[in-house]
């Protein structure tokens, strides 16, 4: 869900901005650890106070990274 609304947004929004644009509400902590999770996979940065998106909608992409023979 915080994914979602993320790609969305026409703007890249703050941390406050996001949570409450949320369709659903969930509690603050929640929404940090997902931020967290989200981070950690490389799908979104922090630049300063805004969020930036950094993941690939490309569906081709995404099934050649699954397909992968690892080294």
């Amino acid at each position: 869900m915080v994914e979602t609304t993320l790609i969305e947004s026409e703007e890249h929004p703050t941390r406050i901005e996001l949570y409450r644009s949320l369709p659903r509400k969930i509690e603050y902590q929640t929404f940090a650890t997902a931020l967290d999770y989200l981070e950690a996979r490389g799908v979104l940065i922090f630049d300063r106070k805004n969020i930036v998106y950094t993941g690939s909608d490309n569906e081709k992409l995404r099934k050649l990274i699954e397909t992968r023979v690892p080294i």
